[in-house]
């Protein structure tokens, strides 16, 4: 048996070898172990979206998840993430018996080295060649890695997340952190709160080149969203690239690139 920490400093018991069974309660990473090893992924939640075809027990929701539903899956493992999965589940998981692992990532080094960590220690698969093209295009993980340096702002934008009310992307997010290293600036990033409420009008005239229109978490369309703005121009954008972690980051590399380009 192997003795591990997570990086909350949770304590976790796994067996020896590669785990085999894996229910994952973040939507990001569901695809990250799908695109690795689908046959050992026995549950995720409904907001699991990637890959579309993917044919798993759903457990509920990352909020909510049915503990009775996820141990019933005798799962060797139950992966989470700080941000997205409460402390009150994985508590009562782990009381339950069942080994449970989070991540914490608020920058794109720290979802570097959760997915590799994850992978490849925690899991014992192996780095699979999607993670080495998002190392390629994003920079290394691991102690010691120098992660590629920030560039300057080429574009200031703004990314809401929600209407009614209106909340957008703030300070110490991975989003904000993807953004910078693609050479575009969040103009809330300095701001206290990590997702804060802002009214529409401030959002308008925050000084953004381009507000980005995600369709998730609040999925925003060409006919919600865009008419609050009469300053800025808007972007509509695929959420998944803006804040999943995973073999996403390679489409987000390109798709970001373009942004705030003539």
């Amino acid at each position: 048996m192997r003795r591990l920490t997570d990086d909350l400093g949770g304590e976790l018991t796994l067996p020896d070898g590669p785990v085999g069974r894996v229910v994952s309660l973040v939507p990001s990473l569901t695809e990250a172990l799908a695109a690795t090893r689908p046959e050992a992924l026995v549950g995720a939640t409904q907001w699991c979206t990637h890959p579309a075809d993917l044919d798993v027990t759903r457990v509920r929701g990352t909020k909510n998840p049915d503990r009775t539903a996820v141990a019933a899956l005798e799962p060797e493992l139950v992966v989470c993430v700080q941000e997205e999965n409460r402390e009150l589940d994985v508590r009562r998981l782990r009381a339950a018996g069942v080994p449970v692992w989070v991540g914490v990532v608020e920058s794109v080094p720290d979802a570097l080295v959760c997915l590799r960590t994850l992978l490849t220690e925690v899991l014992g698969w192996g780095a699979p060649p999607w993670l080495e093209q998002v190392e390629q295009r994003w920079g290394p993980a691991g102690d010691g890695a120098a992660a590629p340096a920030v560039p300057a702002p080429r574009a200031r934008v703004a990314v809401p997340i929600w209407r009614d009310p209106w909340m957008v992307v703030g300070s110490r997010t991975f989003t904000t952190d993807l953004l910078a290293r693609a050479g575009l600036e969040n103009v809330h990033a300095a701001h206290a709160e990590r997702y804060p409420q802002v009214d529409p009008a401030e959002l308008d005239a925050a000084g953004a080149d381009v507000v980005l229109l995600p369709d998730e978490p609040y999925v925003f369309t060409e006919q919600d969203g865009p008419e609050v703005f009469t300053r800025t121009p808007t972007r509509l954008v695929s959420g998944r690239l803006l804040t999943w972690y995973g073999p996403s980051m390679v489409e987000a590399r390109d798709v970001l690139d373009g942004v705030g380009r003539r």
